[in-house]
């Protein structure tokens, strides 16, 4: 179930910012197709992947030496 989770989490979470790019970017004069929208909305989800991923795993090194 936490692979679920992490799946859904992530779906929801790229699907989110994809919608967010294409209503706020003509606010800031910033014109993209959809599929561009699609390609950013890619970069920083898997850019917090990363992120997350080592967050854990500095915090798993945290609790293991505590």
């Amino acid at each position: 179930m936490s692979l679920l989770e992490s799946l859904v989490n992530v779906i929801v979470g790229y699907s989110i910012a994809v919608l967010t790019q294409y209503a706020i970017f003509p606010w800031f004069g910033i014109e993209s197709t959809f599929g561009e929208h699609l390609a950013i909305g890619a970069i920083f989800t898997g850019v917090s992947l990363v992120r997350s991923y080592l967050l854990r795993r500095v915090f798993n090194v945290y609790t293991i030496k505590r």
